[in-house]
């Protein structure tokens, strides 16, 4: 996914990624923000996940790793934090080609269920969503919250070289308080 260079508006790290989901709402953004994840930053793992919006509603998921967008890009960045996060904004009309890529399309409310896990904020946010893409989501089988969450889970438990990071990340994680407590 090609996106052109926004304007950097806020760069820090964050241990839960609903508070950048909350803020892009609240202020309407329409722009992108880029999360590196926790095994990006410590263990040199590949890959960001960029989630575009639209005035504040999450449109495009890709994840750069994985070259997957969509819900199986959320399934990869619903790591644990803490990520590393910066918000750009940028023009409608700068991000209208690329929200033209269907295959990229998340529901609104997917992102903060599925990497945020907030119901409430999803809500919030499908009601923010224009009335077209409610619609469309609540018409087309094929885009509804159900059936992209089954995809997003489906597509995080058949990556497993994920699992088996995560679950080496765990162990090292485990023997160091293992190592601090003397066992």
């Amino acid at each position: 996914m090609k996106l052109p260079r926004g304007s950097l508006r806020k760069s820090r790290v964050v241990t839960d990624p609903r508070d950048v989901l909350a803020d892009v709402l609240d202020r309407g953004l329409t722009g992108y923000a880029v999360f590196e994840s926790q095994e990006t930053l410590l263990l040199d793992a590949e890959g960001r996940g960029v989630v575009t919006f639209a005035d504040g509603v999450p449109v495009l998921a890709y994840h750069t790793g994985t070259d997957r967008g969509g819900p199986p890009a959320l399934a990869d960045l619903a790591v644990p934090g803490p990520y590393h996060v910066s918000l750009y904004s940028l023009d409608a009309a700068d991000l209208e080609p690329a929200h033209r890529a269907d295959d990229l399309r998340v529901p609104p409310g997917m992102p903060a269920e599925r990497v945020a896990g907030d119901p409430a904020l999803a809500d919030s946010t499908r009601r923010a969503a224009p009335s077209d893409r409610r619609d469309a989501v609540e018409r087309d089988g094929s885009t509804d919250d159900a059936g992209d969450a089954q995809s997003a889970v489906e597509a995080f438990l058949d990556d497993t070289e994920k699992i088996e990071a995560i679950k080496d990340q765990a162990r090292a994680e485990a023997r160091e308080r293992a190592a601090e407590w003397e066992f």
